[in-house]
This record gives structure tokens, C-alpha cells and sequence, in this order.
């Protein structure tokens, strides 16, 4: 699937957060959003959830606008930072919790549900309530969460926050490695530049609500026009 944003404001009354935003990502694509605490960062990926509507702008899904389309008819998989999982239920009935909601047939459920644990090596942890795992553990429910859905694209709103360096590493390189394993397109919001750079195809630049900057990874990496971004590269 090809997501194409194009010149998308977002306004909240007296407050535009992302101004005449215009990205695309491609099939198969990683394409991070990078830039600091309230840029608009989170804002975009909730209009290409359809959590949002543009104020202005058009969302195309392979070549189609869907503005208007609601979020659980576009075919993505959500893996945020908070570990929005319910504590009262197994690992099993979290990952089945939204097929029930959409009303999918038992065994297809039973069927996602394993399959997506498989996948991401958490079988055993079916039977277990959140309290009982680790953040690794509970970052890769949340990963499997996402791939119950067969999504075409995965956001990933700075999934590893919360988690310990080494464990960030791991969880960005499983969420590459299903990409490319499973084919997916995925966008990844960050501010932490070093931690994206190894496997992003695309880096977009955000700050203050707007692009100042995109290319490919290692051309941004390479050669950053913009005085924000040599910045960050100076940090790291």
C-alpha cells in the first residue's frame, strides 16, 4: 500500500499543530518522522490512523482519498509507548479483544491470535495478565496486537520510550525484521535519531508543525540542509 499525505493542516482552535504537511511512503517502506516534543509528530500519525481529520489536506491510500474513511477500515496496526493493554484480562483475550469488537468469527480469531504470538515468540505468555510480563514482553503483545489486524501499514508512535536501550534496540529490530518478512509499510515516530538510523529507508524532518526536511537515510545522514537537523547529527 502507498500512503500519500498531501499539504495537510491540522488545526485544534486556535492551535495549528502540522502545517501544509506533504509526505509519502511507500510499499514495504520505513519511513521515520523525526523531530522534538511537540512538533507534530503524533498529531500526523493519528490523521493517517484516521484518529484525526485533516483540517485541510487529503489522505490517499493507494491512489484512494480516505479522509472520510474510519480508522478501523484502513487496515493499520497501531504499536504506541503506553502499554495500553487491560489489566484484568490474559495476554490471549487483549489480542482478541478487537476482532471480537469487529465481530470476527471464533476460530478466525483463535487462528490470528496464534499466529501473530508465534510470530512474535510469545505463545507461552498466552495464558499470563499483563502484570506478570516485562516491558519487552509487553511491547511485543502489542506488536502482535497489530499484526491480528494483517495490517498494510504499521504506526509505531515511539514504541520504546519506556524501555531500557538494549531492549529499544531489539524491539526497533523485530518490528524491521516482520517488515520485511511480512511486507508491510511502517512509519516510526521518534526524536532519537541514532536509534532509527540503522534501519529507516526515509527520514522525515518535522519541526514546529512542519517538514524542514526529508531524503533518504543516508543522504540525510550525509548531507542535512537544515540547521535543526546538523544539530541533532552534532548530538549523536
Amino acid at each position: 500500500m502507498v500512503i500519500i499525505l498531501k499539504d495537510i493542516t491540522k488545526k485544534f482552535r486556535n492551535t495549528t499543530a502540522v502545517k501544509g504537511l506533504s509526505v509519502e511512503i511507500r510499499e514495504g517502506e520505513l519511513v521515520c518522522l523525526l523531530g522534538p516534543s511537540g512538533c507534530g509528530k503524533s498529531t500526523t500519525l493519528s490523521m493517517i490512523a484516521g484518529l484525526e481529520p485533516p483540517t485541510k489536506g487529503d489522505i490517499f491510500f493507494d491512489g484512494k482519498r480516505v479522509n472520510q474513511v474510519e480508522a478501523e477500515d484502513r487496515d493499520i496496526g497501531m504499536v504506541f509507548q503506553n502499554y495500553a493493554l487491560y489489566p484484568h484480562m490474559t495476554v490471549y483475550d487483549n489480542m482478541a479483544f478487537g476482532l471480537k469488537l469487529r465481530k470476527t468469527p471464533k476460530d478466525e480469531i483463535k487462528r490470528r491470535v496464534e499466529e501473530a504470538a508465534r510470530i512474535l515468540d510469545i505463545a507461552h505468555l498466552l495464558d499470563r495478565k499483563p502484570k506478570a510480563l516485562s516491558g519487552g514482553q509487553r511491547q511485543r503483545v502489542l506488536i502482535a496486537m497489530a499484526l491480528t489486524r494483517d495490517p498494510k501499514l504499521i504506526i509505531a508512535d515511539e514504541p520504546t520510550t519506556a524501555l531500557d536501550v538494549t531492549v529499544q534496540k531489539q524491539v526497533i529490530a523485530l518490528l524491521n525484521e516482520l517488515r520485511e518478512k511480512l511486507g508491510f509499510a511502517m512509519i516510526f515516530v521518534s526524536h532519537d535519531l541514532a536509534l532509527v538510523a540503522e534501519v529507516a529507508h526515509h527520514i522525515t524532518v518535522m519541526y514546529a508543525g512542519q517538514v524542514i526536511e526529508q531524503a533518504p537515510t543516508r543522504e540525510l545522514l550525509t548531507h542535512p540542509t537544515h540547521e535543526y537537523t546538523r544539530g541533532l547529527l552534532g548530538a549523536v
